[in-house]
């Protein structure tokens, strides 16, 4: 515990940067003013790859561990052609092994092909990404209520460029090897539906070489903007998700505004994403009476995941173990962005214990964060720099985190994928194993969703 204690406070203080809970929810990423994803597309645009079915030669593939007794030491590799068809990875062949010469084929240039990764919480309808740098004042003491002021002026000048930053950001994210996302959408009296509907807009479009859900997110509280008829339209509207926000600091009936949401929920048949940022005993309460809800309500298993869920961090090894089983056993999600700081999250313990932990981008350069790089390798960079041991196999173990627990080998050094009939959507990285690329959050080269090369080359 010490030596991941000190690690944090390096990391911490080598960044300068504050704790994601007293930012509300900040990436903590390094900050940058330029448009990475415009500048890697303007010099290596995807080559059009227009065929449903041929074949991609020189994939380096993670073909088992090497042991010292019990201890992984090393990742062995080969490389292999892969047949694609209709989306789908049809067969793993011997490298440059064509059973049709008529089809067409590329090459992975020997780069370790690595499972899509999964941004799974992040805003692209709010953002100040692909527009002029812009780093807002925030003096010590701002509340998430001084926030949501600020935000209700705010939301009207961003608007018209919600379409237009929306693609900026899903340009960048895909740049990082992200194919699959999950964005919370604004619905309040200040928007209205039309966030939703400029997102929607902007998916329908991209729907070939990505997949989003899309949360209906409550920002100015559920309650507190009397946004419930909103949220209803929003679910008829096609929102995946009902989200709520913070039910006692911020609607300030935790009972109340958290029935409401599950209720909302029951009535549509969806699922429910919450932002939980309180770390007071309000905030382990809600937690608690969520998850007893859930045990209640047969319907809802399986359907609710608590972003940040903070409270957590201020739970003792006993407590989170108690409510950890809980979750699992109600298949209740954490979806976290790692936050860097003197905020501890139990992130490991609850994978222990067999809750399902994703991550996202959160903001990215908008008026809550000035950060935010849109990787998710870096995320598990991060999850592994201050929650594990690091060696070869936990190190691999850790970019589960990125993609969904999706791992090319499990822990007894089994390939389990890419399989036969896995889609395939994946991520070209230099680096010599999956080890390797947590750890040196590796350049990636290209990006495929369903067979289609949505960014980078290959030859």
């Amino acid at each position: 515990m010490s030596e991941n204690k000190s690690r944090r406070e390096f990391i911490s203080q080598s960044g300068k940067m504050v704790t994601a809970c007293a930012l509300f929810g900040a990436t903590g990423s390094v900050a940058y003013a330029a448009d990475p994803a415009k500048q890697i597309c303007e010099t290596g645009k995807p080559m059009s790859i227009t065929a449903k079915h041929y074949y991609l030669d020189n994939v380096l593939l993670e073909a088992g561990f090497n042991f010292d007794g019990s201890v992984a030491t090393s990742t062995r590799t080969e490389l292999k052609t892969l047949e694609i068809k209709d989306g789908k990875i049809v067969a793993l062949r011997d490298n440059k092994s064509h059973a049709d010469a008529t089809l067409p084929h590329y090459d992975a240039g020997s780069k370790l092909m690595l499972p899509a990764m999964r941004d799974m919480h992040i805003h692209l309808d709010k953002t100040f990404y692909g527009g002029p740098w812009r780093s807002l004042n925030r003096p010590a003491g701002t509340t998430i209520q001084d926030m949501i002021r600020l935000e209700q002026k705010l939301l009207p000048e961003l608007q018209p460029y919600t379409q237009e930053r929306a693609e900026k950001l899903i340009d960048l994210i895909q740049s990082k090897g992200s194919t699959i996302a999950r964005s919370h959408c604004n619905i309040e009296p200040v928007s209205g539906l039309k966030n939703l509907e400029n997102l929607q807009a902007v998916l329908s479009r991209r729907k070939p070489g990505f997949d989003c859900e899309i949360v209906a997110f409550p920002q100015h509280g559920l309650l507190l903007s009397h946004s419930e008829k909103l949220m209803r339209e929003a679910m008829q509207a096609g929102a995946h998700y009902v989200g709520g926000l913070d039910p006692t600091n911020v609607d300030g009936a935790m009972e109340k505004s958290l029935d409401t949401m599950f209720q909302i929920a029951l009535d549509y048949n969806k699922g429910v994403d919450i932002h939980l940022h309180e770390t007071s005993p309000a905030g382990v309460a809600a937690v608690n009476y969520m998850v007893e809800t859930v045990e209640k309500t047969p319907e809802l298993k399986g359907k609710l995941t608590i972003s940040h869920a903070f409270a957590l961090a201020t739970l003792n090894e006993q407590q989170v173990d108690e409510i950890a089983t809980r979750m699992a056993a109600q298949q209740v999600t954490i979806a976290s962005t790692v936050p860097i700081g003197t905020l501890h999250m139990p992130l490991k313990q609850l994978r222990d214990k067999g809750v399902f932990v994703m991550t996202g981008t959160d903001s990215v350069i908008d008026h809550w964060s000035p950060y935010g790089l849109g990787d998710m390798l870096e995320k598990a960079n991060l999850y592994a720099q201050l929650y594990i041991r690091p060696n070869e196999q936990t190190l691999s173990r850790a970019l589960g985190i990125a993609t969904g627990d999706v791992l090319p080998l499990n822990d007894k050094g089994e390939r389990v994928w890419p399989k036969a009939q896995d889609a395939a959507s994946f991520v070209l990285v230099d680096a010599s194993c999956s080890a390797e690329a947590v750890a040196r959050i590796s350049p990636r080269t290209a990006t495929f969703h369903n067979g289609n090369l949505v960014w980078g080359v290959v030859g």
